[in-house]
């Protein structure tokens, strides 16, 4: 059974050493992430708003580091609220873990917890799903595909491929991806559970989406296991509850991509000063003990409208912060069991209140933004049509293909190879995985030259 004790782990996925380096486990998986190739094409990954030319807003990437910095915080302030437990003071190592670790482990797995998020933003996710979707009644086709395999293609998720670039052995490449701790890999387990489980919306938490593929259940297994991780009693799919780190991580994504997407749209004049002002403070006045009318001093002292809402956009974030942390300290005990089925920024009813309204502001005015709205439609066309060139080609029998099809499959990297005699199912998901890691450039490019567009230059 899972405790606060066997609820962590320094070993490594894919790799058995006890090697000791000057840098702990945890704090050498924040460099593999951060020196990756994976990650510094988050640079290049739409957030919310297209990428300009002449105002910066959040790329993928900004937001990582961000939801990072807000991670670390809330691991600290828990860890030490974990390691003042009982069974956790008496257990050397375990306290060690809580005092000086947790931050760490909540740190990286935030930085990695958009790795697996195709270009475009969930417009991307939702045209390598139509594509497979769109092809369901393709008698032929679709028997390629047992049903839980289907069920990973029609619903792609970007969490499910966050754990398999970690995870996975590509081509050429070392065994155990990344080689991450378990702790940072079950700490990014949103959905810990398989396609065919998935309940979307109606179901509880963990299982509102999935967590892993077909393809990469049994390196699942392996953390959720090494973790001690709840298993729910189900003969028909693989099911845990969620490990208690996610929340901490969810809570720090929540956190930021609330306030920030505010940010972005105050810098693209969507919203005017006044009116972020006014949001920002009603969620700075939570903090019973923030007095509004040293707030509004502050705010004179300052010219520059974008410091203004810098400004109020620190303290929000941290007002946000302590309300997330205070909800896992009250409801720790659930965490741990599986059975918290809310999230922490939504704990507080007047909280909860607040965050409703922005995210109401957010859909009205953000999310069908023009700008936004259009670059969701053409990253639509742009990955659908990607997808169905290279899945066409890969799964087309190799005597049988046309010499575009050749031509296509011989433009992909190494690691995205894949040999003649395996399946449809890993055939799909190795043009899945070349496709989901495109940046939105890049995507764009290709699109542009296979459609022809655009005539490449040597």
């Amino acid at each position: 059974m899972m405790n606060w004790n066997n609820c962590f782990s320094g070993e490594r996925y894919g790799i058995h050493s006890e090697f000791l380096n000057e840098r702990t486990e945890y704090e050498r998986d924040w460099d593999r992430i951060i020196f990756s190739s994976a990650f510094r094409r988050l640079q290049n990954k739409t957030q919310v708003f297209p990428l300009p030319d002449e105002v910066f807003v959040h790329n993928r990437l900004t937001h990582s580091l961000e939801v990072a910095s807000v991670g670390r915080s809330l691991g600290e302030i828990i860890g030490k609220h974990i390691s003042e437990f009982p069974e956790v003071k008496s257990n050397p190592i375990a306290s060690e873990f809580y005092t000086y670790h947790l931050k760490n482990v909540v740190a990286c797995a935030c930085l990695a917890h958009d790795l697996g998020n195709p270009a475009f933003g969930h417009s991307g996710e939702e045209a390598i799903s139509k594509y497979f979707i769109d092809r369901q009644n393709d008698t032929a086709f679709r028997e390629l595909f047992n049903d839980q395999e289907w069920a990973d293609l029609i619903a792609f998720e970007g969490n499910s491929n966050a754990f398999r670039l970690l995870t996975n052995q590509f081509s050429g490449r070392v065994q155990g991806g990344f080689r991450l701790t378990y702790s940072t890999l079950g700490s990014i387990l949103k959905y810990p559970c398989n396609a065919s489980a998935s309940l979307g919306k109606k179901g509880p938490k963990h299982r509102s989406k999935y967590g892993f593929f077909q393809a990469d259940q049994t390196a699942f297994i392996e953390v959720a296991e090494k973790l001690n991780m709840i298993r729910e009693v189900d003969n028909d799919h693989v099911i845990y509850k969620r490990h208690p780190f996610v929340y901490l991580v969810e809570a720090a994504d929540d956190i930021c991509y609330s306030i920030i997407d505010f940010e972005d749209a105050h810098r693209l004049k969507i919203f005017k000063t006044d009116d972020v002002i006014r949001i920002l403070k009603k969620i700075i006045l939570l903090n019973e003990n923030e007095d509004t009318l040293e707030i509004d001093r502050k705010l004179e002292l300052v010219e520059d409208e974008n410091e203004k809402i810098a400004y109020l956009r620190a303290k929000s974030i941290s007002c946000l912060l302590m309300k997330c942390a205070a909800g896992f300290q009250h409801n720790a005990e659930a965490i741990l069991a599986g059975n918290y089925q809310g999230d922490l920024l939504g704990n507080d009813p007047e909280t909860k209140k607040v965050m409703n309204e922005v995210s109401e502001l957010s859909v009205k005015y953000i999310y069908n933004y023009p700008s936004v709205v259009k670059i969701e439609l053409a990253g639509f066309r742009i990955m659908a049509g990607i997808l169905e060139d290279f899945v066409e080609a890969a799964i087309t029998e190799k005597s049988k293909r046309n010499s575009m099809q050749k031509n296509l499959l011989g433009l992909l990297p190494s690691q995205f190879q894949f040999q003649e005699s395996d399946s449809a199912y890993k055939k799909a998901l190795a043009m899945i995985d070349y496709a989901s890691g495109m940046t939105d450039l890049y995507a764009l490019k290709l699109y542009r030259n296979l459609r022809g567009i655009e005539v490449p230059t040597i």
